[in-house]
């Protein structure tokens, strides 16, 4: 099975793809609760949660007090959510 293209609504990516489309970016997936993600970059870690209807994406950055939470409907599309998960707080 081939990944959807880049401008395919996430909702039409079967869940070993969005899965597999996770780890190739870096993230890694909890044993434990299978929808939780963990990614770290140089400057800010984040967690994602694979919800019902949208991917939830708390972001830690070094330095700071404060977590910034956003949430992004599986409507959008792959690369949309990519370039914006991705791209750090």
């Amino acid at each position: 099975m081939s990944m959807p293209s880049a401008d395919t609504p996430l909702y039409n990516h079967p869940l070993p793809e969005l899965e597999s489309w996770l780890r190739e970016r870096g993230c890694q997936q909890d044993r434990q609760e299978l929808n939780h993600w963990w990614l770290e970059k140089s400057n800010w870690k984040a967690q994602l949660w694979l919800d019902t209807d949208q991917i939830t994406v708390v972001y830690d950055v070094d330095g700071s007090e404060r977590e910034i939470q956003r949430s992004f409907k599986y409507s959008l599309s792959r690369q949309d959510v990519e370039d914006a998960v991705f791209g750090g707080p």
